[in-house]
């Protein structure tokens, strides 16, 4: 390629990497600030019980395998999905591998902190679901798929944190999802798509 036309996609792939970062950070220090209001304290109990942290590890990586299996399902059987994929591609084609993963760390801990955190605990796990699906929204048909995704992986995860109490495993499986997909999509792969509010 030619290294004129290289250098303006570099440059919009560090602008998306910078916001993206702003974004999540603000997300982050908003869900904490709420959920300190919320529980007067914060802790670490707020991400793992010290005694059944194994627990919450592993249903959280066996949630997060849960919802990349049905991602695949829907790449394999919904054309609206396979188009999401190639225009999620397009947009993290300029971001490396490291900018993509870190971007999955950041969203996946910012993202439960404040819908599964302080969003749920203040509205419920059913509002909560949908707020969250809503974000995950776009123009053209291939969006409905990502907000369809986004609201089984609203409920899934909604559910986990209503039964386990802590964020941790949440957070695993939402680094999972994101993960996996942010990775691929930035190496120019066609995988599928995440979890947090911004597309990518």
């Amino acid at each position: 390629m030619d290294p004129a036309r290289r250098q303006p996609e570099l440059n919009r792939g560090q602008r998306f990497y910078r916001i993206a970062s702003i974004f999540y950070l603000a997300t982050a220090v908003a869900g904490l600030l709420w959920l300190g209001a919320q529980r007067g304290r914060l802790g670490i109990d707020l991400f793992v019980d010290p005694g059944t942290w194994w627990i919450d590890a592993g249903v959280g990586l066996a949630t997060g395998a849960l919802l990349l299996a049905f991602w695949w399902l829907l790449r394999r059987y919904v054309t609206a999905a396979r188009a999401l994929e190639q225009e999620l591609a397009r947009l993290l084609a300029p971001l490396t591998l490291a900018e993509a993963l870190s971007l999955a760390l950041m969203s996946a801990v910012a993202e439960e902190l404040f819908f599964r955190g302080a969003l749920q605990g203040a509205l419920g796990f059913l509002p909560t679901a949908l707020i969250f699906a809503l974000l995950h929204s776009g123009p053209g048909k291939s969006f409905r798929t990502w907000t369809l995704f986004a609201l089984v992986g609203g409920l899934i995860l909604g559910t986990l944190v209503a039964l386990r109490g802590p964020l941790g495993g949440a957070i695993l499986a939402h680094l999972v999802v994101n993960g996996v997909n942010l990775g691929r999509l930035a190496r120019g792969g066609t995988r599928g798509p995440a979890l947090d509010g911004e597309p990518a």
